[in-house]
């Protein structure tokens, strides 16, 4: 199965950010400010967990009021919550593990969808399905980088997005991967400080966020 132009481009965002702040938003309010925050801080990107009741209406606000930055949906466990995203306004899905009818649903409706594996059995599942870029989840619990290297052995052409586990100190090793598309991770905007709202603080971690990737990537092309 040929992926969509459409996932191709995103996918090519996504390479070019190296980090997708993975955020989880109690109230729909503090969704503007947190989506100029990251964006400020060169992280234009954030996926939005449904893992609270009102991630839906953060997501939509997000998608109407701040159309520069690229909004999707994690934690996705459903069709029904895939639709919900979609409406909302998400430009991806990602979900934790992998999902035949999540993916037949995304598919169908031609949204990018990077489902969570994390075995080799559950790599050859999303390849039959035509998916080549899927969320490695959870990364630190299930071995890191090492077991990383390990599943990218045998599946030359999959890509990667590692989540779960990955912080400011241990990305950088998971970016220097060739596999690896990009790091999820809520290390700079933890929902404490969401709650908080603390998005200058919020604006300061995204910064050195997207300055050390950028870093890593200056230091590859030398």
């Amino acid at each position: 199965m040929a992926r969509s132009p459409a996932t191709d481009t995103l996918i090519d965002h996504l390479r070019r950010l190296r980090i997708i702040p993975v955020i989880v938003i109690d109230d729909p309010a503090d969704a503007v400010p947190l989506s100029q925050a990251l964006a400020d801080g060169g992280l234009p990107c954030a996926e939005v967990t449904f893992r609270t009741p009102r991630a839906a209406d953060a997501l939509r606000r997000i998608a109407g009021e701040c159309p520069g930055l690229l909004a999707g949906a994690g934690t996705v466990l459903t069709p029904e919550q895939a639709a919900r995203a979609r409406a909302a306004g998400a430009r991806f899905i990602v979900a934790p593990g992998f999902s035949p009818a999540v993916v037949d649903y995304c598919l169908e409706q031609d949204i990018p969808v990077f489902p969570g594996v994390c075995t080799p059995t559950e790599v050859e599942a999303a390849l039959a399905k035509g998916l080549d870029v899927l969320k490695f989840f959870p990364a630190e619990p299930m071995g890191g980088v090492a077991f990383l290297k390990a599943i990218c052995a045998p599946y030359v052409g999959v890509r990667f997005i590692p989540t779960g586990g990955v912080t400011a100190a241990n990305v950088a090793s998971y970016l220097a991967l060739p596999q690896v598309v990009a790091c999820g991770g809520s290390w700079m905007a933890p929902s404490d400080w969401i709650a908080a709202k603390q998005f200058d603080r919020i604006r300061t971690a995204a910064r050195a966020a997207a300055d050390a990737a950028e870093t890593l990537a200056e230091a590859r092309a030398s």
